[in-house]
């Protein structure tokens, strides 16, 4: 799944999706294949038969929960990394003040960012590049604090879970 994540990382704007954004989404898929079924699996053997329904229902809502805190903090990750490299990248244009005041008035927006439509020319295609290159910047960064964080879980199992013995007969 960190493999996955990282792999996300990697396109830059425009490209195939088979070529970019596919072989990323066909790594992460495997790793939650073989991961998520195990952990399930691992979850409900470890409860006694008449505490399953509890077990179950507990590990479902685990799982929703650490689904929507994961989309919160990587969406505000994204919205912040996307606001500061906005920021940088109007620096480096020397837009003027109006110009970068309107533009990170649409920080918010994020993906749905827009040039405001009084802005024409090759004024305007400098701008909308910004904002994609600062959405990519963005994306970029989250799909890595993603990969950092599947990786350490996996470290964490890696240390905590034992392997289990055998009993000789």
């Amino acid at each position: 799944m960190a493999t996955g994540s990282a792999l996300f990382a990697l396109p830059g704007i425009g490209g195939s999706y088979w070529t970019t954004f596919f072989p990323a989404m066909a790594v992460l898929g495997l790793g939650m294949a073989v991961s998520v079924a195990p952990l399930t699996t691992t979850v409900m053997s470890a409860a006694e038969s008449e505490h399953a329904g509890t077990a179950s229902g507990i590990n479902n809502a685990i799982s929703r929960v650490a689904g929507m805190l994961a989309i919160a903090l990587l969406g505000a990750v994204a919205v912040g990394v996307f606001g500061a490299a906005l920021d940088r990248r109007l620096s480096e244009l020397h837009v003027p003040p109006e110009i970068r005041h309107a533009l990170n008035a649409e920080v918010p927006e994020f993906a749905e960012a827009k040039v405001p439509p009084r802005i024409e020319g090759e004024q305007r295609r400098m701008l909308e590049k910004a904002l994609d290159e600062s959405f990519v910047r963005s994306f970029r960064v989250a799909m890595l604090v993603a990969a950092g964080v599947a990786l350490a879980s996996a470290l964490c199992a890696g240390l905590i879970i034992s392997p289990q013995r055998r009993h000789p007969h």
